[in-house]
């Protein structure tokens, strides 16, 4: 046979390898991460698109799952057992509480969430089994922006540990780990596989430790990725900066063009002047805001189904980050499990709508929009 040396790594589209004899297989032991063995421990396109993740992290290393919320339940149960104690922003996405609130919570970990006004002054809330802080870079849906440097001091003074959840960032934008995080995790799923067919998490660590639990949790869990969906991902990952690039230039252009429209009550976007982070999102970010934002109409459903109605090519998608504009709406999707009191301390209201912005042109987008509103 020729030797082959394939620009793009092939898919490794199989379950299991194989071994020539016991020897073989003492050697797969004897040196962890040399071959594989079981495409749940490992496989060389998770592994590629892990080490690939990890580079742009600058990480100790990263271990990639079956989506972003095995990934989210991966880093807890690296670090938490039963009996253990998390602290959480309240501004979080609605899938993260509903992990915590219904489920971690059944098998003994108590969750406290942590008001907006107390984010860097949390000390009466830290008990002695506290293990974690959970938030992430920019929330979902309303784009807070925390300072994770702020919150690192704070971690560190406490001695419990800083995840932060970067998939609306990006490292493009922010690198936590380098901001004083311990793990970062990702939905692989938006920005960094790109264009909405796959599904992944990742989760990066700073320190072998943390990896080697996160790895030990993933394995056991069968939390593993599959190969194709990794290879799918690692190629969607080649383009992520030119993306978010595109992403966060066309997203500053369809804030400021909504935040004049009188149909438009309130737009959510840390590159606007007005937003109460800008100067602390555009140091963090690296002078880039990101490709989210949200909008509210009138607190009206039947408005917003008329703005969906009204809409020709922009599809109500309850996902993120694709090449592709889509629109969300936070109150029937992503947040839906909050209680209403929950929504509402937080401003999540009925006419709030979240748009993740794409690639197009962005007068294409513009037309689309104003197509929208003038149904409103």
């Amino acid at each position: 046979m020729p030797h082959i040396k394939p620009k793009s790594t092939p898919i490794y589209q199989t379950s299991v390898f194989t071994f020539d004899d016991l020897n073989e297989l003492e050697l797969y032991f004897e040196q962890p991460g040399q071959r594989f063995m079981y495409s749940r421990y490992a496989n060389p396109n998770s592994d590629e698109l892990a080490e690939e993740v990890n580079k742009l992290e600058n990480g100790a290393g990263a271990i990639v799952t079956s989506s972003g919320m095995s990934a989210i339940l991966a880093a807890i149960l690296s670090i938490c057992k039963a009996g253990d104690h998390v602290l959480c922003a309240e501004e979080i996405y609605g899938g993260t509480s509903a992990l915590l609130t219904q489920e971690l919570s059944r098998i003994g970990i108590e969750v406290t969430y942590v008001p907006t006004d107390t984010t860097y002054s949390f000390d009466a809330l830290v008990k002695p089994n506290t293990r974690l802080f959970l938030t992430e870079t920019a929330s979902n849906p309303l784009l807070l922006v925390f300072d994770i440097k702020r919150l690192a001091e704070q971690t560190t003074k406490h001695n419990i540990k800083l995840v932060i959840d970067n998939t609306f960032a990006t490292p493009i934008l922010t690198k936590p780990l380098q901001l004083g995080a311990d793990i970062v995790i990702h939905s692989v799923t938006k920005y960094l596989s790109g264009h909405s067919d796959v599904t992944a998490g990742v989760v990066v660590c700073k320190t072998q430790e943390d990896l080697q639990r996160v790895q030990k949790v993933m394995l056991t869990y069968g939390l593993n990725l599959s190969p194709f969906e990794s290879w799918l991902a690692a190629r969607g990952l080649k383009t992520l900066r030119l993306r978010m690039k595109q992403h966060c230039s066309n997203a500053q252009t369809i804030a400021e063009f909504l935040q004049q429209d009188p149909k438009v009550e309130k737009v959510w976007y840390p590159g606007l002047g007005g937003h109460a982070q800008h100067k602390l999102a555009s140091e963090q970010g690296n002078g880039l805001f990101g490709g989210m934002l949200s909008f509210r109409i009138k607190d009206e459903t039947e408005a917003v189904n008329r703005f969906m109605q009204g809409l020709t090519f922009i599809p109500f998608a309850p996902s993120l980050a694709g090449v592709s504009t889509s629109i969300s709406y936070p109150l029937g999707t992503s947040h839906r499990s909050l209680s209403k009191e929950q929504q509402e301390k937080i401003g999540i209201t009925a006419g709030v709508i979240r748009l993740s912005v794409g690639i197009e042109e962005p007068e294409e987008i513009i037309a689309d929009l104003e197509k929208g509103l003038s149904k409103v």
